[in-house]
């Protein structure tokens, strides 16, 4: 609808990101994200170091970033109160944002962290920010022993080639009380692999190819097959509902994604207990 609506209009992509980030900015205002956002940037006012294979290098995909970022950021607020010294795992982590926002925002929490990431780019950034880091496929944590309270799992569970062993293992194989995931919002389960379809040129990265997408209902069967639960779960749509920006809609499903959905989860085998053949 909206590249039909602009396509004879000189200078229409130009005017078209112009919209789609006016979009995003109206969708964090009507979802209580503006004011985080905002707190965010001002702890790290540059992110362009976020992906090794995403340039940030817009003023529509940092306000793309940024509120998934805020959107993130909110799930970890839902749950930190209820810890006095936290140990948080960053799975996926690309270069320490999210935990610098972490120990920021909360000062009085004396937040232990640790990033994960298979990319060893990745893992040099987030350790040049002081942070602690290892480099390691998310399915193969187990060998760490690492103890934690809360994993993080944002936007790192499409990638994965089997999310029901990891789910499973953080159950069986540690003590964290949450897990928080955040994954692309899509009406239904599908897989990913844009780079066979022909649809994403260049050479395929764990980070830029999704191998799974899994829509919410799906995710939370998965969730609860493998050893979890919901304690909660919400949506964030990269468009405002309630204006005439709601048009961009049909663009970020065509072309993007409709939003993210975040689930946080807490450790229950009743399901997982039941299926023998692990």
């Amino acid at each position: 609808m909206l590249r039909k609506c602009l396509a004879n209009i000189p200078g229409a992509r130009g005017l078209r990101l112009k919209v789609l980030t006016a979009s995003l900015r109206k969708a964090a205002q009507q979802q209580g994200l503006s004011a985080l956002g905002e707190k965010l940037a001002a702890i790290v006012p540059d992110i362009s170091d976020q992906y090794t294979h995403t340039p940030i290098d817009s003023p529509f995909v940092l306000q793309k970033v940024r509120n998934q970022h805020a959107f993130q950021i909110s799930l970890v607020d839902e749950v930190i109160g209820e810890f006095d010294s936290p140990v948080i795992v960053d799975i996926g982590d690309s270069c320490g944002t999210h935990l610098q926002y972490i120990n920021a925002l909360y000062p009085d929490k004396n937040v232990k962290s640790l990033s994960v990431n298979l990319e060893q780019a990745a893992i040099d950034r987030v350790q040049a920010k002081g942070l602690d880091a290892i480099c390691s496929r998310a399915e193969e944590l187990e060998d760490y022993n690492i103890k934690t309270d809360v994993f993080l799992c944002f936007e790192t569970l499409e990638h994965m080639m089997d999310p029901c062993h990891f789910l499973k293992d953080l159950s069986d194989k540690t003590e964290a009380k949450y897990l928080l995931i955040t994954v692309p919002y899509v009406a239904g389960t599908r897989a990913g692999l844009r780079y066979v379809r022909g649809t994403k040129p260049g050479q395929a990265y764990a980070e830029n190819t999704h191998i799974f997408e899994f829509c919410p209902e799906d995710l939370k069967l998965l969730a609860r097959h493998s050893g979890w639960d919901v304690h909660s779960e919400r949506i964030y749509r990269q468009y405002p509902r309630w204006s005439w920006l709601r048009i961009t809609r049909g663009h970020w499903k065509k072309f993007d994604f409709e939003g993210f959905y975040g689930l946080i989860l807490k450790r229950d085998h009743t399901w997982s207990d039941r299926y023998v053949d692990w």
